[in-house]
């Protein structure tokens, strides 16, 4: 039986392909605050304004793609029972070939009723128009999990992190909750891994450091994983 590999990823491993992370820029995303275009308050203030800044995401989706370390991820699966646990609404995981993904935060290619997250449906790389009614006649949202937003995907996230025997934390902080609290559901005796350039605020686990962005990281990484 193959051991079970959980791997928790965040901005950092899309923005090598292009994919700008709002955290490093003073909280500005694409030039806009957060609050207006990633929390529930910003889409009942300006709901126009929110749905043509993710029709600018998926836009800029359609022209990225995956990178190594996407990729590698994926590669993965011949060794392990790997499943991806996401921060990121991109696609890319899908792209690079990963087969078990949960999203935390939503998906860019997929909208639903502002009533209740209800009716979702895939929507590709189209933009929404304003005032695009889901079957319920309630407008046509992006299905996101923005700011002040319950995060549905936590309780089956938490599930695969308990039974992980490694967990590989990849381009995230780990400052955005609750997702950054699932490191410590990882059983005891699981292997960890950090993968970051940057300095990640102290964990009270016994982890593994690999200071380097995330596709030399998982480079290293998967070379000791499958060695």
């Amino acid at each position: 039986m193959k051991k079970k590999l959980v791997v928790l990823s965040g901005a950092g491993i899309s923005a090598e392909s292009g994919i700008k992370t709002f955290r490093d820029s003073d909280g500005l995303w694409e030039n806009y605050n957060v609050e207006d275009v990633a929390s529930i308050d910003g889409w009942y203030r300006d709901p126009d304004l929110v749905t043509d800044f993710y029709n600018a995401r998926r836009a800029e989706l359609a022209k990225t793609s995956p990178n190594d370390a996407h990729k590698l991820v994926a590669a993965l699966e011949p060794y392990y029972d790997v499943t991806v646990v996401t921060q990121n609404i991109d696609d890319l995981h899908e792209r690079g070939g990963s087969t078990k993904i949960i999203h935390l935060h939503g998906e860019a290619t997929k909208a639903c009723s502002e009533n209740g997250k209800r009716f979702v449906q895939a929507i590709g790389y189209r933009p929404i128009a304003h005032n695009e009614k889901a079957p319920d006649g309630a407008r046509l949202r992006p299905f996101i999990v923005w700011f002040g937003e319950a995060v549905p995907m936590m309780d089956e996230a938490v599930k695969v992190v308990e039974q992980a025997d490694i967990l590989i934390i990849v381009g995230t902080s780990l400052n955005v909750y609750p997702a950054a609290g699932l490191l410590y559901y990882a059983p005891s005796q699981a292997q960890i891994y950090v993968i970051d350039p940057k300095d990640v605020q102290p964990i009270s686990r016994n982890v593994t450091f690999i200071k380097e962005k995330a596709t030399v990281g998982m480079k290293i990484l998967f070379d000791e994983l499958t060695k």
